[in-house]
């Protein structure tokens, strides 16, 4: 048995194709399922080079094809026309033949999309081959790809109630996948790993796999009075660890530096240990990162991407907090001392924190992973 992974390529894409894989590798086949002999499904990924993806996949047994991949800019700049018109009429083309040859040789018995521009390719590749395809969307507004992609599918599985563009027939509503290992952190390993003080409350601060320059500003400019009230784990992005160091080193005094402890990036392993240590996370509001939050019931403060198609971050984190899970600060609202106050508000009132646990714990979806796993294999062997 073959299946084939596919998305855009950010670790919103990448950590839920690692969820369902894990959940596949667990399950037992028997001879009965078709299967002439009880072997281990072999699993595939091909999209657009991605070095941090394909680190992560590989990792996981997963076996790693790239192709070429366009992308539809919607900003109306010189530079964007240009890279549109090269994109469209070159890298895509070439990357659907791409796919088509990979897979056509290959003869995966299933294809499942984690959606995005990336998996364009692979996705109509597949179609045309007649091999069943399924597409996943984390986001209550999906973005321009998932809609084209959603024509060439048997089934589209969507992460939120009331999700937008797709007919009802086609969807199964899930969640969104989260990997069961991200449950297993031990404060007492944070502790360790991170030599956390926990004389102050503790705030983890995300900025998506990708880390967010505007976010490090943020806790930059408030950096005494922050750390005179808190203890921070801080994942800057790698692109933006050299410059945030060195800012950091100016502006701490001594005594401050063992309350800060700053990570270009968290593995799953240190990540896990400063979500089960953390009192309250701030993250963008990707999919991903909110489901993993609701599953580990910490309070959040969610900052939504402005750039994001669709503002789809917002139209989560509007959805996730509604009944009082998190809250959501808007960028154009997001001072640095607006959000200093927010913070110290939020810890003067444990009820508010409480509750925002007890709203996360309900939201949550620990099995999503497994259930798709199951669909896709029970739907080839059903």
């Amino acid at each position: 048995m073959k299946i084939l992974f596919t998305g855009g390529g950010t670790g919103g894409h990448i950590f839920p194709i690692i969820a369902i894989a894990r959940e596949i590798k667990k399950m037992e086949f028997s001879a009965s399922n078709q299967e002439a002999e009880r072997k281990e499904p072999e699993l595939f990924y091909i999209g657009p080079k991605d070095p941090f993806g394909e680190t992560l996949l590989s990792q996981e047994e997963i076996k790693v094809k790239s192709i070429q991949a366009g992308k539809i800019r919607r900003y109306f700049i010189p530079e964007a026309i240009v890279k549109n018109f090269v994109d469209i009429f070159f890298r895509t083309p070439i990357g659907i033949l791409q796919a088509f040859f990979r897979i056509f040789f290959l003869s995966p018995d299933l294809i499942f999309s984690k959606g995005g521009y990336g998996s364009i390719p692979v996705v109509f590749s597949g179609w045309i081959l007649g091999i069943p395809i399924f597409l996943h969307e984390s986001d209550v507004a999906p973005g321009l790809a998932n809609k084209i992609l959603s024509r060439f599918v048997s089934l589209i599985f969507v992460s939120f109630p009331k999700t937008e563009y797709f007919p009802p027939s086609k969807i199964a509503l899930v969640g969104n996948p989260i990997r069961e290992e991200i449950l297993e952190g031990s404060e007492e390993e944070a502790r360790k790993m991170f030599n956390l003080k926990k004389n102050k409350p503790l705030v983890l601060i995300l900025g998506g796999s990708q880390g967010s320059q505007r976010i490090n500003d943020l806790v930059l400019n408030i950096f005494p009075e922050l750390l005179e009230s808190f203890e921070i784990i801080h994942q800057c992005g790698e692109k933006n660890f050299k410059e945030a160091r060195a800012e950091a080193s100016i502006i701490m005094n001594v005594e401050q530096q063992k309350y800060y402890h700053l990570y270009p990036f968290l593995g799953e392993v240190e990540l896990k240990h400063a979500y089960k240590a953390a009192d309250l996370i701030v993250s963008r509001a990707g999919s991903s990162s909110i489901f993993e939050i609701a599953a580990i019931a910490k309070p959040s403060i969610l900052v939504p991407l402005p750039e994001s198609a669709q503002n789809h971050q917002f139209k989560n984190a509007e959805i996730y907090a509604k009944n009082g899970a998190a809250l959501v600060i808007e960028e154009t609202n997001l001072t640095a001392h607006f959000f200093f106050d927010r913070l110290k508000y939020l810890f003067s009132h444990p009820r508010e924190l409480e509750k925002m646990k007890t709203e996360a714990t309900i939201f949550s979806q620990l099995d999503v992973a497994r259930v798709i796993a199951q669909d896709m294999i029970g739907y080839l062997f059903g």
